[in-house]
């Protein structure tokens, strides 16, 4: 269990928006579900609070850890909303909808629509891995789509992992969790932390003079399709570049999948990023190379499939 998270209580108030329940976090960001206080509008509302920079005071505002890390903190605080209204532009199925953003208590607030569904990773921890090939196949392509339209506005999520999808309910993928979002081809330098998730985040993250850009952000869907089929995050990146003993999908799940789909996986999760896919067409088009495609399931079946996908079934 990691440290608590410093949250603000249930029944806050913050611009119009009345926090009900933290739903968790990580290294620089809480999760708040909420309702909006006019209309009773559900929400997630996403507070920037970086826990190596910055703590929160009696009074509830999140302040520096010290003269040291100040400036890092205001300098994260200023991206986090320049990128908060970036992202309030980007509107896309896939792509979890940011609809508004304010600044109170000192830090930056990310204002995002509430969709009921099911989390990725809890979904993989439920079933330990093994998920269906068709399931693959109807969660990454959506996915990708909104990855693609995020790289074209040239920004990077940077934090691609099973517990950043949310599959909604009818069995739409999101992806969430635009915390380590990262404008390119800036410098690293101006990235206010790294944000490492062992296991999907490749090698050049590890390096805050690393060579981000969209291979980054494959590597790691190359990652969370290898953890659905295995239950568990594949051995991380740094061990992998010191002493590389993860054997290539191709091998351990022949038979079970299609040969593009594991060779498109391994592509994806070369460690070297000039040997990955540098641009989500590429990946895409090896997930569909050399294939039949399926005919188009019926609405009934989708339907199943998400009950299957959100355990009614």
């Amino acid at each position: 269990m990691g440290k608590k998270l410093d949250s603000l209580k249930a029944g806050t108030q913050l611009d119009g928006y009345l926090l009900e329940k933290m739903l968790g976090g990580g290294g620089f960001s809480v999760v708040y579900r909420a309702r909006q206080i006019n209309n009773g509008r559900r929400v997630v509302i996403k507070e920037y609070i970086p826990n190596k920079l910055a703590c929160r005071d009696r009074y509830g505002q999140v302040v520096a850890r010290s003269a040291e890390t100040g400036q890092r903190f205001q300098r994260g605080r200023k991206l986090f909303f320049q990128e908060a209204s970036t992202l309030a532009t980007l509107k896309h199925p896939n792509i979890v909808d940011v609809f508004n953003f304010f600044q109170a208590n000192g830090t930056v607030y990310m204002v995002m629509a509430y969709r009921e569904g099911e989390n990725l990773q809890h979904y993989l921890q439920h079933r330990r891995g093994g998920l269906s090939e068709r399931f693959l196949r109807t969660v990454f392509p959506p996915l990708l789509d909104g990855l693609e339209l995020i790289h074209a506005n040239d920004l990077l999520h940077l934090d691609i992992k099973p517990g950043n999808v949310h599959i909604c309910n009818g069995g739409q993928p999101l992806l969430l969790d635009f915390g380590a979002v990262h404008g390119f081809p800036q410098s690293r330098q101006e990235q206010p932390g790294q944000v490492i998730s062992p296991g999907f985040s490749p090698v050049e993250q590890y390096d805050d003079r690393g060579y981000v850009g969209p291979w980054t952000d494959l590597y790691a869907i190359g990652a969370t399709m290898r953890a659905c089929i295995e239950g568990r995050p594949p051995l991380n990146a740094r061990q992998r570049h010191d002493n590389d003993t993860l054997k290539p999908a191709q091998f351990c799940f022949r038979g079970r999948y299609a040969d593009n789909l594991l060779r498109a996986i391994d592509w994806a999760m070369e460690v070297d990023p000039l040997l990955r896919p540098q641009h989500v067409a590429e990946f895409r088009a090896a997930l569909t190379a050399d294939t039949t495609p399926e005919p188009a399931a019926p609405r009934s079946a989708f339907g199943r499939l998400t009950d299957v996908l959100l355990g009614k079934a």
